[in-house]
């Protein structure tokens, strides 16, 4: 590898830090740019792209927007990406996330962040929102020409005064997701270091 950007977009920073984290891992083998996806002017000086973002009422839409708009060249190079976020119920096995893909990507999810569903076999609307599959889909249909060579599922930082009112509304009655940080630095060093192997 020649060099890797890390890209990012962040709510109230919980991204930003996570992508540092990254970045500095994949720094241990590799020339690593780290960058607010504002700041992306170009992408054919890299070798592979790291993308995060969080997910608030959907992934990130500049994340989506970027992926969207960069679609082509993100198709040409390695495209890892990874999703924050406070809770996750997993109901493709019920109890935990054994799901290793998604429609052929690899996944990584943060084993701390599922959830079992309360009533397995008849989830709650909250529970139904956070499935993984509807977390990813909307990522992977975005554009469908590029294939990332993994996604990674972390938990984020949630603290309500640092969200828009809107944001903290839905997080608080719908989501109905706890404050606190959940990021898990082993799980996010761990992934980012199997990263673009040759």
């Amino acid at each position: 590898m020649n060099k890797i950007l890390v890209a990012y977009a962040t709510n109230a920073g919980s991204t930003a830090k996570i992508a540092e984290a990254v970045a500095a891992e994949l720094a241990k083998s590799a020339e690593v740019d780290i960058l607010p996806l504002e700041k992306v002017t170009v992408l054919d000086e890299y070798s592979a792209v790291v993308l995060g973002a969080p997910m608030i009422l959907g992934w990130h839409r500049g994340a989506l927007a970027f992926l969207k708009r960069n679609q082509d060249p993100l198709s040409r190079v390695p495209l890892a990406i990874f999703v924050t976020c406070i809770s996750l119920t997993n109901t493709l096995t019920g109890t935990r996330t054994d799901q290793a893909s998604l429609e052929g990507v690899p996944l990584f999810v943060d084993e701390k962040l599922p959830r079992a569903p309360k009533k397995p076999g008849r989830l709650s609307l909250k529970e139904r929102y956070a499935t993984l599959g509807n977390y990813l889909q909307p990522i992977l249909k975005a554009a469908p020409a590029v294939k990332p060579v993994s996604i990674g599922v972390f938990g984020g930082s949630l603290q309500y005064f640092n969200l828009q009112w809107w944001a903290a509304l839905f997080a608080l009655l719908i989501i109905q997701a706890q404050p606190g940080d959940k990021r898990n630095w082993n799980a996010i060093k761990t992934w980012a270091s199997g990263l673009f192997k040759e």
